[in-house]
């Protein structure tokens, strides 16, 4: 088997996962029913199917070509921007109320902090005692 040959399996193997896992992201786009879990599926499958095709493209420059990475840039590019695009419409979506707000934090002096209740320091004196 030549460098021909496995390039082009490996090619054609990068490119059904990535076409897999885009055609997962879109049915799931087009299936959830609120903006909030509509957001999860292309932004976090998506960038892994973009990502294999990426590789199949950079895989098939370097066997029949010169080799290319430009595609680096633009995985880089992705595997930034994505997450932070989707906390922004994340974010708007809670800002605007269309969908169910996060819980409120308990109000209570020791949620992330590090203070300890009476309670719990009495229990660990009783236990060094």
């Amino acid at each position: 088997m030549t460098l021909e040959v496995i390039g082009t399996y490996a090619v054609g193997v990068c490119l059904l996962i990535g076409a897999a896992f885009a055609m997962v992201g879109t049915i799931g786009l087009l299936k959830f029913n609120d903006s909030m879990t509509r957001l999860h599926a292309p932004t976090k499958v998506g960038t892994i199917g973009i990502g294999a095709l990426l590789l199949a493209s950079m895989v098939h420059s370097y066997v029949f070509a010169e080799g290319s990475m430009h595609e680096t840039l633009i995985m880089a590019f992705l595997f930034v921007t994505a997450p932070i695009s989707a906390h922004f419409i994340a974010k708007v979506n809670i800002h605007k109320r269309a969908c169910d707000t996060p819980p409120a934090p308990p109000r209570d002096g020791t949620w992330s902090t590090l203070n300890v209740p009476e309670a719990d320091r009495e229990l660990e004196l009783q236990k060094d005692t």
